[in-house]
This record gives structure tokens, C-alpha cells and sequence, in this order.
């Protein structure tokens, strides 16, 4: 089951079941999926049994909705601050060459390795533990609150200071934590993480700072589990044309990391347990057009897809010029 945020032809929210590619079905009740999240927590019921209590008899045509640009993330806030958005690296094995390759990069002594092999050899030794054992702690950064997300179709806005604007398609779970400070799963997304992987390049403690940019989530979220192959495409058009394109795969199947592990150690820290608060975490990915070389460019447009997913996420690349504040001294 998926569904959609999205706003009709006379600006009014709507939460929509995704019928089929062509069809969504407006949810009675929720206009936003925090709001059918909350019912959820305080009635001991699931949102998938909301979802069929709530459907309307309504339809509506989803490639209009796209071709209006009017989607929304899949989840959001009321306050954005309340939204964090965060994510983990060094989790996925990539294609088959890349997991021959890895793996002889970290196959040699230890103290021989850069601090990135490490970090991925723990995840191949410890990062999937056994029911009832805690597994080790993957890399984790932060990325902003709810104000950098950018819905499906628009601009991801990267600014003039920065060396690189470069996609990142990974799979996001999204989690409402409820009154009672327990993290509840809402489902998976697809994310285009934003980075920019020059400056991360200059040196990997320059990671915190490529972070620090805008993404894009959706525009479906699957309720339930993740499945254990996610496979899907990443492809960047420029002038109406591809002009490069690889398959990326997520899932436990292709992670030295378990889903279970990663949330274990995001929301272990009481700081993410505030009621109330949205989390959308990134869980990593093995696929980027910079690890190739390509260079991209403003205008670019980045499309990511996946059929476990429904629609692709599309948005577009754009610089724009920014001006540093100068510090006021009160």
C-alpha cells in the first residue's frame, strides 16, 4: 500500500491512497498523513486499517496532479523544525563489482585502511547483529529540519559557495515519535540525499559541511516493511536528454548495515525521542554519478525510480547566489 500528499485543483491538502499509476484515492477524515499517523497512535490501530476505513469514493487523475506540480512530500509538520532529517553512510555493498572490489579493499590489516574502510569493515563484521545483540554503530551525520525538504518536481537549490551539486538515491524511513517517546515507523520513501561530494572530497572531516543542503523525498511512502531487493534507477537528463543513468539497489539483501541496526542507533539517543517530532532518516547508498566522474551542471534534472516505490522523484538542479550575514554583536 502507498500513498500521496498532494494538493487539489482548489489548493486543499489531500492524502491519497495510490491506486494505480494513474489513479489516486482521496482519504476522508486526514488531509496529511501526520494527522492520520496521530489518529493511528492514539486509536492502537495501524494506518493501513485507516487508510480502508477512510477512502473516499473520489477520484482523481495522478499524472494531472504531477503535471501541475502539485505534490507534496510524503510526510511533513505543521512547525518544519520539528521535522530532523538525518542519515548514515557506508551501509550499502553496491553491484556485484563494487562488493568484489570493496571487500579487497578491506580484506588486508586493518591498520592499513583509511578511516572510511574502517568504518565499512565494521559494518561487513557487526552491522547485521543477531536477535537480542546490539550491532556497531554505522556513520550518522545531520542534514537540517523540515524547511530543506523540497517537494517531488521542484528545484533542489545548492548554494553558490558550493564545489558540487550531486544526487544521492537511497531509500528514507520516515517515523512519527507518539506521546508515549516510542519511535513508530510510518514506512519507506524514496530520497534524493543532495551532497556535495567536492567538498567532501577536500577531506572527509568536510563531510558535516557537504551535508548541509536541501533533498527531496518521494512523492509515494510504502506502508509495511521494506522489502529485502530494492532495485531502481538513477538517471540525470540534460536538455531533454540522459546523459547518465546506473541501477541502484537497496534493501537488507544489499546492505552491510540491518534496517533494525540503523534505527537502533539513531534513536537511542533521547534527544530524537521529543513527542510529537517527524524523522526522516537516510540509510545510505552505493550509486553516484560523481563516483563516475560526471560533472553536473545547472539545469541538470535528476530522476530517481524504483517500482517498489510507484512514481520516480524528479527535480531539478539550480544554483543561486548567497549572501553571508555578518555577525551583529548585541
Amino acid at each position: 500500500m502507498r500513498l500521496v500528499q498532494y494538493v487539489d485543483n482548489k489548493n486543499n491538502r489531500k492524502l491519497g491512497l495510490v491506486e494505480d499509476q494513474n489513479v489516486v484515492t482521496p482519504l476522508t477524515e486526514c488531509c496529511t498523513l501526520y494527522e492520520l499517523a496521530n489518529k493511528a497512535i492514539a486509536q492502537g490501530s495501524t494506518l493501513a486499517n485507516l487508510v480502508e476505513k477512510f477512502k473516499s469514493d473520489a477520484k482523481e487523475d495522478y499524472q494531472k496532479i504531477v503535471d501541475e506540480r502539485r505534490l507534496l512530500a510524503p510526510v511533513d509538520h505543521p512547525d518544519p523544525a520539528h521535522t530532523l532529517i538525518s542519515g548514515t553512510g557506508l551501509t550499502h555493498l553496491g553491484s556485484a563489482d563494487t562488493r568484489d572490489t570493496m571487500h579487497t579493499k578491506v580484506s588486508g590489516d586493518i591498520s592499513s585502511l583509511t578511516d572510511s574502510m574502517k568504518m565499512f569493515r565494521l559494518g561487513l563484521e557487526a552491522g547485521r547483529p543477531s536477535e537480542g545483540e546490539t550491532g556497531v554503530q554505522p556513520e550518522w551525520f545531520f542534514k537540517g529540519d523540515g524547511d530543506i525538504v523540497v517537494p517531488p518536481g521542484e528545484d533542489l537549490n545548492t548554494p553558490s559557495f558550493s564545489l558540487d551539486g550531486g544526487e544521492e538515491p537511497e531509500v528514507v524511513g520516515l517515523y512519527l515519535i507518539g506521546p508515549d517517546k516510542m519511535p513508530y515507523r510510518l514506512g519507506f520513501t524514496l530520497g534524493n540525499e543532495f551532497s556535495d561530494h567536492k567538498t567532501e572530497q577536500l577531506n572527509y572531516l568536510y563531510l558535516a559541511h557537504s551535508k548541509l543542503r536541501q533533498c527531496s523525498l518521494g512523492p509515494e511512502i510504502l506502508l509495511g516493511d521494506l522489502p529485502d531487493n530494492v532495485r531502481g534507477k538513477s538517471k540525470i537528463f540534460r536538455d531533454g536528454k540522459v546523459v547518465w543513468e546506473k541501477e541502484f539497489l537497496s534493501g537488507e539483501d544489499n546492505m552491510s548495515h540491518s534496517i533494525e541496526n540503523l534505527e537502533y542507533h539513531h534513536f537511542k539517543y533521547d534527544a530524537f525521542l521529543r513527542p510529537g517530532d517527524l524523522h526522516a532518516h537516510f540509510f545510505g547508498t552505493g550509486t553516484l554519478s560523481f563516483g563516475d566522474g560526471f560533472k553536473t551542471k545547472n539545469g541538470d534534472v535528476f530522476e530517481i525510480s524504483s517500482d517498489t516505490f510507484g512514481r520516480s522523484l524528479r527535480n531539478t538542479l539550480s544554483y543561486f547566489s548567497v549572501k553571508v550575514p555578518k555577525i551583529k554583536p548585541l
